[in-house]
């Protein structure tokens, strides 16, 4: 068990991308990455070593005063913040929460699937990468998919991606005994790289042609916010 765990940031602000666009939202940003997405645009948090370790109870804090100034519920992102066992973490969360508040936070992490799921998130994002695909484990459990487009080629993996977890969603569904629970897919989303103009030019005739999917546009960068 960790001792603590590496913290780039913490703060509250809206989520500005995917399914929960608009929301009050708290962050907080765990260091490491070995992914190493060109694009990325947090890579100083790609580093385990370069930030303090910060105890779960001092976390656990901070997201119980987030709650009580309105954050909906709390984001656990990167980095890569699935490098790490966010068991700690996630249930010292819901103990403070559900203690002081008579109310459980619900927890989202946002992941590129290259690790096991720890934490048992309440809504997982996928954004799953070409050079570094996603563990199977994760395309099965995913509420919602979001594929960072650059060229036609992530729109074939995006479909790809898209096709395997609702197959793998399908599969879990029919081995579920009396299961009184609808099947849910997965909210599917292309999102295009930040600043590049063909990339979104891309993504929205994609969108336009493909109904089951979304568009979503980093709106916290629009707005000048974290």
């Amino acid at each position: 068990m960790e001792s603590g765990l590496p913290i780039v940031e913490y703060f509250h602000s809206i989520q500005g991308e995917g399914a929960h666009v608009g929301t009050s939202a708290f962050f907080i940003r765990l260091a490491s990455c070995k992914v190493g997405c060109p694009w990325c645009d947090t890579k100083e948090s790609w580093s385990p070593t370069s930030y303090p370790l910060e105890t779960v109870e001092k976390l656990s804090l901070q997201v119980l005063k987030a709650a009580s100034q309105g954050a909906a519920f709390v984001v656990l992102t990167g980095g890569e913040p699935l490098h790490h066992n966010l068991n700690p973490l996630c249930n010292a969360i819901r103990k403070i929460t559900s203690i002081q508040n008579s109310q459980v936070m619900p927890i989202h992490i946002e992941t590129s699937g290259v690790d096991k799921i720890t934490g048992q998130p309440n809504w997982i994002t996928l954004s799953p990468k070409r050079h570094a695909p996603p563990r199977t484990e994760v395309l099965g459990r995913c509420h919602e998919l979001k594929v960072v487009v650059h060229e036609k080629d992530d729109l074939i993996f995006a479909e790809e991606m898209a096709k395997q977890a609702i197959h793998l969603k399908e599969n879990l569904f029919r081995s579920a005994i009396k299961s009184t629970k609808p099947l849910e897919k997965p909210l599917l989303f292309v999102q295009p790289g930040w600043g590049h103009t063909k990339a979104q030019d891309l993504a929205l005739e994609y969108v336009k042609r493909n109904p089951q999917w979304r568009l979503s546009m980093q709106t916290h960068k629009w707005l000048g916010v974290l």
